[in-house]
């Protein structure tokens, strides 16, 4: 694979916005501490986006391993 089909290829992956983000932001209070009553009535949701981190993750470092792959 030449750089070139790299950029290329990288180019169509699409945006991914983390489920985490938004709902760290909406299980706190207004003074930036954790409430941790709402995120126990949202448990479910919270697996869900831990979840969700852990697959990206994976898949980040899996892209990231080819990347240094071709640099050598």
């Amino acid at each position: 694979m030449r750089p070139s089909d790299l950029v290329r290829a990288l180019r169509t992956v699409p945006e991914k916005k983390l489920r985490m983000v938004e709902l760290a932001w909406e299980l706190v209070r207004p003074d930036g501490s954790p409430d941790v009553d709402k995120a126990a009535e949202r448990v479910d949701e919270v697996e869900a986006a831990v979840q969700e981190v852990n697959i990206y993750t994976q898949a980040t470092q899996r892209l990231l391993w080819r990347l240094r792959s071709l640099a050598h």
